[in-house]
């Protein structure tokens, strides 16, 4: 068999390996697969190159244009499926695993896509919060922005997740505007080249916006500065040896650390055998322990169950995983693989074998391992074990030493709050779930174990149906964990994207806000359109473009008539006397939607023309009540444009109302769709 010749990716170039090689084995098998080194790549060029090439590429394009560049990179990816489903087998992965890897990086791309153009303008800068006021009148703002870095960010990946691992760092990175540089763990590398080579192919993305090393990092991170970021998963040794480095340090490069984590599964003390929940807690535990051979770095390590229910929970697990046929990946009727190399296997009997010294085996045989497939005998193959941790409040490895395999721990606890105290003993994780249906339960665990966690997940028969899983991170929500598992953060929707940009504030006048966000920012000189707002294409209409109304006077009939027509009866609008008596009215007053009716009726152009859509109504506030007899008129300005297809973008209107003195009444945010051209 020929040895597959990975390459890195480098200054636009395919580099073949280098130096002093890295044989890389089958995990099913055990045989060589490739080889790879990358002693002979320059990685100052390579830096040079995205800082060069990727980064003015990428920065040119707006939010909405890098998410546009994510959803059509996912959907060629996600046509090519196949090929890499194959070659993931040779990592140990079974096909349901590989779609957790694959399918799972791909997905996670989309959502990236999406959210960069639901959430994010069609701008270079991002608005982080709300407007900051500075001055009595209003004349000195301040506002929070994120722009993207100007360096580079270095991607060092774990081995068990060649595909999600890399593309779900990727996405975020690059809808931020900042190019990277990809070094997957060697061992299951050429999955990952494998993707890369795909994303290179397809001519998506500009040149220097992706690298790829193959092989070892050498002295890149000794070259790094403060615009660059290194996002790290791994061990917690590897983390601390990496984010030591000197010049890391020297020159503040973030470093966003994944690690080990010990992650509790908690059965409340409400789920009994005769439950749903107790079914879920040991349909959830098992699937932890198989899928992807328990090389997840959310899998479960630590099962916390009532005392009263410690046997009952071993008998279960053992049950079902008795039902695991574990071999061959590529083979029918195999649920479960290999891990993902000869080192792993030894990694993990070892660190299981530590665990035996304070902790009695309750399931699992290596010795008697039996697999389903044929030349098995030097792969990567480990029998799921089951532990049993009689007395948790005094052990100390079962809460530091993580088996990152098929390697579970049971534990009793004698109430809730001894429940948290184990679950807080491993030191900080990614993830603890809680199986059961007391949200008082449910409340104090979040309250007293939040701090030590990144994620809590809670399930019961209400939500079992369609949760994602105690081990899936969704790219919506952050995935990180303080402590033990590394204190980093990632994913979490636009939260992720901003890893990688400079939160700044900025000060000034509402002009200058005006101008740096492209968002018309109150206060700021209004700009006389030609024509009435409504009747200008969105590509004619410019950002401060102001119509101001005439007047209308709000008559008593008004007030009555639009109680009556809609029912409305509120004693405000129709009991003098009551309405007088409340300290918020002078008297009866005008319905709050009786006066958005009547702004509606005082800057709407009537006439067919570029706007085709009301689609939205935000932040509506009333700052004082108006009365009949009080007159009103409306300032509509131009706020924002966003592009949303070829034909038609939404134009955000800020709205003010006022009354006869010039007092503001009303003011709100209106939304809607304009056409590029008229019909």
């Amino acid at each position: 068999m020929t040895l597959m010749q990975l390459e890195s990716y480098a200054g636009g170039q395919w580099v073949g390996p280098s130096g002093k090689t890295r044989k890389i084995h089958s995990a099913v098998t055990g045989v060589e697969l490739a080889e790879a080194g990358s002693d002979d790549l320059n990685f100052q060029e390579m830096l040079d190159h995205a800082k060069r090439k990727g980064g003015p590429a990428l920065r040119a394009m707006t939010f909405h244009d890098r998410a546009r560049m994510l959803k059509s990179l996912a959907t060629y990816l996600n046509e090519r499926r196949d090929p890499l489903y194959e070659l993931s087998y040779k990592t140990g992965a079974t096909l349901a695993d590989s779609k957790v890897d694959i399918d799972g990086g791909i997905g996670t791309m989309f959502v990236f896509a999406s959210k960069g153009r639901r959430e994010m303008p069609d701008a270079h800068i991002y608005p982080d919060g709300d407007l900051e006021i500075l001055s009595r009148n209003g004349t000195f703002l301040g506002q929070h922005y994120c722009t993207p870095l100007l360096g580079v960010a270095v991607h060092i990946n774990a081995f068990n997740f060649p595909v999600w691992g890399m593309l779900e760092k990727l996405a975020p990175t690059l809808l931020a505007g900042v190019p990277a540089i990809v070094k997957p763990a060697t061992s299951t590398s050429y999955l990952t080249e494998a993707c890369v080579k795909m994303m290179v192919e397809s001519g998506i993305l500009p040149e220097g916006a992706i690298q790829l090393i193959c092989g070892g990092t050498g002295d890149l991170l000794d070259r790094l500065d403060c615009q660059d970021v290194v996002s790290f998963t791994g061990s917690a040794s590897t983390a601390s040896y990496l984010r030591s480095n000197k010049n890391i340090l020297d020159n503040s490069v973030r470093f966003v650390a994944e690690q080990d984590s010990l992650n509790a599964s908690v059965l409340g003390p409400d789920a009994t055998p005769d439950t749903p929940e107790f079914d879920l807690f040991i349909k959830e535990a098992s699937r932890e322990i198989t899928t992807k051979a328990g090389q997840k770095c959310t899998a479960i390590r630590r099962m916390i169950v009532p005392n009263t229910q410690v046997q009952n929970v071993i008998d279960a697990m053992s049950v079902r995983l008795d039902k695991t046929t574990i071999g061959d990946p590529s083979v029918e009727g195999t649920r479960m693989g290999a891990l993902a190399s000869l080192d792993q296997k030894r990694d993990v009997l070892e660190k299981a074998a530590e665990i035996g010294t304070e902790c009695k085996l309750a399931y699992g045989n290596q010795d008697t391992l039996t697999l389903n497939g044929d030349g098995l005998e030097n792969g990567a193959f480990v029998s799921p074990m089951l532990f049993h941790c009689e007395d948790p409040d005094n052990a100390s490895i079962v809460h530091s030493t993580e088996a990152f395999g098929p390697v579970a721990t049971v534990m009793g606890y004698r109430d809730v709050a001894h429940a948290i105290e184990l679950m807080n003993k491993g030191g900080g994780s990614l993830v603890a779930s809680v199986i059961t249906n007391d949200p008082e339960i449910a409340q104090e665990i979040t309250i007293k174990a939040g701090p030590f966690h990144g994620r809590l997940y809670f399930n019961n028969r209400t939500s079992m149906k369609e949760s994602t899983g105690h081990g899936s991170p969704l790219p919506h929500m952050v995935h990180g964990g303080p402590g033990r598992a590394g204190g980093g953060e990632e994913l979490g929707g636009v939260r992720g994207v901003t890893h990688y940009m400079q939160r700044l504030a900025v000060q000034g006048s509402p002009d200058i806000l005006t101008g740096i966000g492209g968002t018309y920012v109150k206060g700021a000189t209004f700009i006389d359109p030609p024509a009435h707002p409504f009747t200008r294409t969105f590509h004619e209409l410019q950002i401060g473009e102001t119509v101001h109304t005439a007047s209308r006077k709000v008559t008593i009939e008004d007030i009555e008539h639009f109680a009556h027509f809609t029912g409305d009866n509120f004693y405000a609008h129709m009991d003098e006397e009551a309405a007088a008596a409340n300290p918020f009215f002078p008297g009866r007053v005008a319905h709050g939607y009786l006066l958005l009716s009547f702004a509606a009726g005082l800057f709407v152009e009537p006439n067919p023309g570029p706007v085709l859509a009301n689609t939205g109504l935000n932040d509506l506030t009333f700052q004082k009540p108006v009365s009949a007899d009080d007159e009103v008129r409306v300032s509509l300005t131009v706020k924002r444009k966003t592009k949303r297809t070829d034909e038609y973008g939404e134009v955000r209107w800020h709205v003010n109302m006022f009354n006869q003195n010039d007092e503001q009444v009303a003011e709100y945010e209106l939304l809607t769709m304009v056409a590029f051209e008229r019909t």
